[in-house]
């Protein structure tokens, strides 16, 4: 309880920080916040070219909201990967990159990784709204799902934040952390169904059973993955216009609770060596 009496009494030194961060992200350029929509449309032309028309994934339409437009079905899943990605990779380096001022100023260092958490909400916030101008273009009801979508928001940012300041302390000790993390991630997103539906998965699963003689199975092996249950919640909501499974609810609440809790312990128990480390 003292430690986060600690974190909230640097709440204005984690504003100033998150602040920096977003302005100094796209200072003199031309196009400014614009730039933050360049990757995920990148992502989504190149996708929605290979998987929606050359290797056709063919997903389900939204239900019960009818909409079967392949580019909105990826975004939905996709936003909430390239948050993700960003923010543990941002946080992953943060406190490599502030060497200087940890060993000039003492201050909780917990603020460092949380302001890459910070910037990154602000981009994906308006990568949001135009996704759910899109939808509603498209002819879902996002509007009476925006209170659900928040709370989704905040799992995600959780989790991303407990992921990130893990991570953040490894690097520390270990500066392969970074580089390894680069190549996880680039692999990590085909283990997600975020350019192919889940049923691909489950068919799989099903039609060749239990693994080496034993019960468990390609699916249940797919589940261990916590993104897997992150993207559900927001396609159900977003894409499908319906309440999330319990199931997928229970999942990611334990998720975004046992990585801020770990990733808390860890970076305490750690934070009076980060200076003499670095």
């Amino acid at each position: 309880m003292k430690y986060l009496q600690e974190v909230w009494g640097s709440r204005e030194l984690l504003f100033n920080l998150v602040s920096r961060e977003v302005r100094g992200k796209y200072k003199r350029t031309v196009f400014g916040q614009l730039w933050s929509f360049a990757n995920p449309l990148a992502l989504m032309l190149i996708y929605s070219l290979v998987f929606g028309v050359l290797f056709k994934s063919s997903p389900p339409a939204g239900n019960p909201s009818g909409i079967d437009i392949f580019p909105l079905w990826l975004l939905c899943g996709l936003l909430p990967w390239i948050f993700f990605s960003t923010v543990v990779s941002s946080s992953a380096a943060s406190l490599v990159d502030n060497s200087n001022l940890i060993q000039k100023v003492s201050f909780s260092r917990i603020v460092l990784p949380l302001a890459t958490v910070g910037a990154s909400a602000y981009n994906w916030l308006f990568e949001m709204t135009v996704l759910l101008i899109a939808l509603s273009v498209a002819g879902a009801f996002v509007l009476p799902w925006l209170p659900l979508l928040i709370v989704i928001m905040v799992l995600l940012a959780a989790f991303a934040a407990g992921v990130g300041m893990l991570l953040a302390t490894a690097n520390v000790y270990f500066r392969d952390t970074q580089y390894l993390l680069t190549i996880v991630l680039q692999l990590w997103i085909y283990l997600n169904p975020i350019i192919y539906p889940i049923e691909r998965v489950a068919a799989k699963s099903t039609e060749t059973g239990g693994l080496f003689g034993t019960p468990v199975t390609i699916l249940g092996l797919y589940d261990v993955n916590p993104m897997v249950h992150y993207v559900a919640l927001f396609r159900q909501v977003l894409y499908d216009n319906r309440w999330p499974d319990p199931s997928e609810w229970l999942i990611c609440l334990i998720w975004s609770v046992a990585a801020v809790a770990i990733g808390m312990l860890v970076f305490r128990k750690n934070e009076r060596n980060l200076a003499e480390t670095l």
